[in-house]
């Protein structure tokens, strides 16, 4: 069980990280969207802590989308003012507190989807709403060694945190815990300090978009759980949140444009991975 957790979540964000160097900012984000963490850390939960305490983990993920948003959309506000390549730090540190005040405030929810996809669904709307918009179209990133260890290594280490401490925390907090913003802060403080505030806001705009997958995933789960088992609940949440993603590819952008970004040419990232 110890290989599993080290292993599977880190291997989706290496997975994620080559998509994003091919196709750029906001199919990275909408990619970002598949619970490509967070599922198989609250797979991980039901495997140790049974089906009951699973679903209810599967509902507070669905809500935790509000404070991805919270996280999202403060970092990138704050990363737009001025010498954004200096300020990733602030940017950062305001998108954490976002989260966190956020975080907290959702664990007192009622149990339920339906209190689940509310606030989920207002977080959702503003962000779609007021998120800062990008102009044109933006490069695709290359991704440094570094920046892939530090992802895998986040990774791993948010997945032994949640397992570990799901006895303590209890099922609210390990769904919530679970959507931690590892893959938007990781990639917004990379994208920022590499590109710029309209790469961030690009990046972040994918991630609007994949929520409905992200949210379809759990509440299929949370559904089946108790009927199916745990691999046959799993498994069709996965099915379903994939059709879901491709049915929202065509929200990206405006008319698709940023599936078409382009490349940054070789030569401009000499330390990219080749």
């Amino acid at each position: 069980m110890l290989a599993l957790k080290l292993a599977l979540v880190p291997a989706f964000l290496v997975l994620l990280a080559l998509a994003a160097r091919v196709w750029g900012p906001a199919v990275a984000g909408w990619l970002a969207g598949l619970p490509v963490v967070a599922g198989p850390i609250v797979l991980l939960l039901v495997l140790e802590r049974g089906p009951v305490f699973g679903a209810r983990a599967c509902a507070a993920s669905v809500a935790a989308i509000a404070a991805s948003e919270a996280f999202n959309f403060a970092y990138a506000w704050t990363c737009r003012r001025p010498g954004w390549e200096t300020r990733w730090p602030l940017a950062l540190a305001a998108g954490l507190a976002a989260w966190l005040v956020v975080a907290a405030l959702l664990v007192h929810l009622p149990d339920g989807a339906a209190w689940a996809l509310g606030a989920a669904g207002v977080a959702v709307t503003v962000s779609q709403t007021w998120l800062p918009r990008a102009q044109g179209t933006v490069p695709a990133a290359g991704i440094t060694r570094a920046d892939l260890v530090l992802r895998m290594a986040m990774g791993a280490a948010l997945t032994l945190a949640v397992t570990q401490l799901s006895a303590s925390l209890g099922a609210a907090w390990s769904g919530v815990l679970s959507v931690f913003p590892l893959l938007g802060s990781v990639l917004a403080v990379s994208a920022q300090r590499a590109h710029g505030a309209d790469f961030v806001a690009r990046l972040m705009r994918g991630m609007v978009v994949g929520r409905a997958s992200f949210a379809a995933f759990f509440i299929v789960a949370a559904a089946l759980l108790a009927h199916a088992g745990t691999l046959p609940a799993f498994g069709c949440a996965a099915l379903v949140s994939v059709l879901v993603q491709g049915m929202t590819k065509r929200w990206l952008g405006h008319g698709g444009r940023v599936a078409r970004t382009v490349r940054t040419p070789p030569d401009l990232h000499r330390s990219s991975l080749p």
